[in-house]
Order: structure tokens, then C-alpha cells, then sequence
């Protein structure tokens, strides 16, 4: 390219007008939904909303709320499905219902796992006669066919986010391998450098120990991967007026939360305090943005135990192994949750 003139043009054209133009592209380019140097989402307008399925062993341990309804209140996502996972299909169905009805998006449909059978969980109390036959929106008996469809009918790539075990996707992938061309797997997995509560000493993390022949099948399939191991979702508490903020909040998703979390926890004291370890909110986080935390590009494999191991050789995944900002993320979910639920 010819280079300016002393007198400030270019082939004859002001320099100056040029300046403006790269400054406004500039701009726009930053705006964009994704991260051009760490491939993260970023938040968007409507139309550049991430398509994403929620698969959730909801009704076990309470994190799961806590992410249904943070994927509720975060613009940047569109919500296209919702599916039980890890058996107890019925129930977590029906936990997921109420949870969509009560933050007015019944246009969200609910999808019923693998294994439907009539178990239940320590949230059942707050479930207690209600029928999933009067959910207003729609409900797929088979929900390992929903996710697929979803995904193959998605005119943009979709991102399943998974906050628990993952017998449905490992399913969804044995019926239709395409799917992990069209979509990406963001999910709270493993335990890469620390343990639970921080340990130093590496643990065979439940979503994995679970159904280890599952995450294998999931952990090599070729699509992208981003997960959240114990070393960041780990170490999330809110306590203190971060947690008070959501306890005493009127907003109808931030009180089904405290309903549930007063149900399902043995310390009714804690319940009143803090919240347990929020691990499944970090996924949720990941979806759409990856600025609070270090990520590293590691090999992971899953061994038939249950655990993930730094490989070389394995599949090379994006992995939040550390926080930079725990303190932001804490305000980030207070505000997320405490405000509007988005609307569709």
C-alpha cells in the first residue's frame, strides 16, 4: 500500500477520513459476539445470541438450580433446551418445568433423559403435585432426540452446556455423530491440578466418576471443549451480603432458588448464611465469556475411574484451571440473579 504524503493523503485521499472509518471498524469488530484471540462469547445483541442446550442432573445437588437460573438471566444466551440427565428423568423434568414456568419462559422446551423412571431427590418437597402435563410449553419424551434435532436443525452452531453427568450426550453422539460438528460441549468436569475444596491432591469428580464410559465417549468426540474443572468451580461460595443480596431479592428465579436450597440442605443454619459450592454456574459463566478466569489448552483423558489426567497425547480441550477474578464473578452472579430474567 502506498504510503501517505506529507500533506495528509492517501492516492489523494484524506488520511484523516480513513483514520475515522478504522476507528468506527474497530469498534464494531470488538463488538462482535466472540473473542477473536480466546474464541470466548461475548455479549451481544438479540440476534447474536448463542444458541445453547442445558443438560442438568437438576433435584441432586442444589449448584444445578443455581445454573438453570443463571442461564435464565444471562442475555447473551438463548435457550433452546433443557434436558435431565443421570436418571430420575421425571422428576428433574419436572423441577426444570416449574423453574421455567415460575421465571415466565415456558417457550423453553423441557426434555425427559434416559432411565425415566419415578425416583426423586431432596427437592422434591418443592415439586409436590405438580404435573408436568400442565407445563405450558413443550415437553420431548425423548430428550436425547431433542438435544439432537436441536442441534442439527440449528442454522448456528450451539453450545451444550452439561452441569452434570453425561449418559444423554454420550447417547445423542452414538445416534447421530454430526452433532459434535454442530455444536460445542462446555461443561463442569474433572479435577485437573486441585481437588475438592482446593486440595492440593487431585479427586475423581462426581460428573465423571459417575459414568466415566460415558465422558470418554464425550471427551473424544471432535468438537470443541471447554470445561470447568475443581480447580475454579470448586472455590465458589457466595456468602455474606453477596448471599443475602440473593436471599432477601423478590425476584420470583432468586426466590425458587433460597425455596429449593432451604429444602434440599441438612444445615438450615447454612441456608440461611451462605450457599453451598456453586460449582455448575461456572459452566454457565464459560458459555459466554472466559475473561475472570486462566484458561490452559491441555490434553485430558478420562480414565475408567473417574479421573482427568493432564495427556499430551489425549485431546486438547480449553480448561479453567485457575481463577484471575473470583471476587467479579461473585458480583457478576448477585447481579445476574437479582435481576431481570431475560425474555425471548
Amino acid at each position: 500500500m502506498k504510503k501517505a504524503t506529507s500533506k495528509g493523503t492517501l492516492w489523494s485521499i484524506p488520511v484523516e477520513p480513513i483514520a475515522a472509518i478504522l476507528i468506527v471498524w474497530c469498534a464494531c469488530a470488538y463488538a462482535m459476539p466472540w473473542e477473536a484471540a480466546s474464541g470466548a462469547p461475548r455479549a451481544a445483541g438479540a440476534s447474536k445470541k448463542i444458541p445453547v442446550i442445558l443438560d442438568t442432573d437438576i433435584g441432586d445437588d442444589i449448584d444445578d438450580t443455581w445454573a438453570l437460573s443463571l442461564v435464565l438471566k444471562s442475555p447473551e444466551l438463548d435457550v433452546k433446551l433443557v434436558v435431565g440427565d443421570q436418571g430420575k428423568s421425571l422428576y428433574r423434568a419436572r423441577l426444570i418445568a416449574k423453574l421455567l414456568e415460575r421465571a415466565g419462559r415456558t417457550d423453553i422446551p423441557v426434555g425427559i433423559g434416559l432411565d425415566p423412571k419415578s425416583g426423586d431427590g431432596r427437592q422434591s418437597a418443592w415439586i409436590e403435585g405438580y404435573d408436568l402435563k400442565s407445563y405450558p410449553g413443550k415437553v420431548h419424551r425423548d430428550g436425547v432426540k431433542a438435544i439432537i434435532d436441536t442441534i442439527m436443525q440449528s442454522p448456528r452452531p450451539v453450545t451444550l452446556i452439561a452441569t452434570g453427568p453425561i449418559p444423554n450426550v454420550a447417547a445423542a453422539l452414538k445416534r447421530e455423530p454430526r452433532i459434535a460438528e454442530r455444536a460445542r460441549f462446555v461443561g463442569m468436569h474433572g479435577s485437573v491440578r486441585l481437588g475438592y475444596g482446593g486440595s492440593k491432591n487431585v479427586s475423581a469428580e462426581y460428573n465423571v466418576r459417575a459414568d466415566p464410559k460415558s465422558c470418554q465417549k464425550v471427551f473424544t468426540a471432535p468438537w470443541e471443549m471447554t470445561i470447568t474443572p475443581l480447580d475454579t468451580c470448586g472455590l465458589v461460595h457466595l456468602k455474606g451480603a453477596k448471599y443475602r443480596a440473593v436471599r432477601d431479592s423478590k425476584d420470583p428465579v432468586a426466590a425458587a432458588i433460597i425455596e429449593n436450597y432451604r429444602i434440599w440442605s441438612k444445615d438450615k443454619k447454612q441456608a440461611e448464611s451462605r450457599s453451598s459450592t456453586l460449582f455448575d454456574t461456572v459452566a454457565v459463566y464459560l458459555a459466554f465469556s472466559e475473561r475472570l478466569v486462566k484458561m490452559e489448552k491441555l490434553g485430558i483423558r478420562v480414565t475408567d475411574k473417574g479421573y482427568t489426567v493432564i495427556d499430551p497425547a489425549a485431546k486438547i480441550m480449553k480448561v479453567a484451571t485457575e481463577w484471575k477474578d473470583m471476587a467479579a464473578f461473585e458480583d457478576l452472579l448477585v447481579r445476574r440473579l437479582t435481576g431481570p430474567t431475560v425474555k425471548p
